[in-house]
């Protein structure tokens, strides 16, 4: 379903948006307790930061990681590391309620035995967004990317295997999970500008935890 309004119109717990990628929607309600609390105590271990591209430029998203390894970028380039940069300490362990729902939503979306090695965490503000861009650092190209929702919704940019292709528009709300690997593994993807909100649980942001198996 490529139009967003089509979709608000027509929710579905399972929605098929490609060869080899879905969103699940509302999946994770039901333990996301857990999963919070979780996520708290990972932030207070490896804070937010707003990294630096390789070109110098400022991501508008704050992350931090949780996982055997995590995302970095810097001037030197893109990479996974297994320590912090900031505190020179290992990333967070990945809690066994991150861990769980990954391979469970990854099961749903098609792709068995998934053991995902980091979680990359991505908060947004209103305002902030990421571009249209392809998940290539993961050296296991073959295993799935999942990306789960928390927080305010966004709209969801999912593209093809050509950054000029005309992306999809859906929208993500909390509890929503994106499985994609297979066909669409490398496809383009992003989110618009996060528009304003206050959502009941997490506030004015939305958290997006994204799931991989870097080796």
């Amino acid at each position: 379903m490529s139009d967003l309004f089509a979709a608000l119109s027509n929710p579905r717990p399972r929605e098929d948006i490609a060869d080899g990628a879905v969103l699940l929607h509302g999946f994770f309600r039901n333990t996301e307790a857990a999963l919070i609390a979780d996520l708290r105590a990972i932030v207070q271990q490896a804070p937010f930061r707003h990294m630096v591209t390789p070109g110098g430029h400022t991501m508008s998203v704050a992350m931090t990681n949780c996982g055997a390894k995590g995302w970095v970028t810097d001037r030197s380039g893109y990479r996974y590391d297994a320590h912090d940069p900031d505190s020179g300490k290992p990333w967070p362990a990945m809690p066994a309620s991150f861990a769980d729902l990954a391979m469970r939503a990854a099961e749903q979306g098609g792709f068995q035995n998934f053991a995902p090695q980091a979680c990359l965490i991505n908060r947004y503000r209103p305002g902030a967004k990421m571009s249209l861009h392809q998940d290539r650092d993961e050296l296991d190209l073959g295993a799935p990317i999942v990306s789960v929702s928390l927080g305010l919704p966004a709209t969801f940019l999912f593209g093809g295997l050509q950054r000029a292709d005309r992306p999809q528009k859906f929208r993500l709300e909390h509890g929503d999970i994106a499985v994609s690997g297979g066909p669409a593994r490398l496809a383009f993807h992003g989110i618009a500008p996060l528009a304003d909100g206050d959502h009941p649980v997490m506030g004015p942001q939305r958290i997006n935890l994204t799931f991989r198996k870097v080796q």
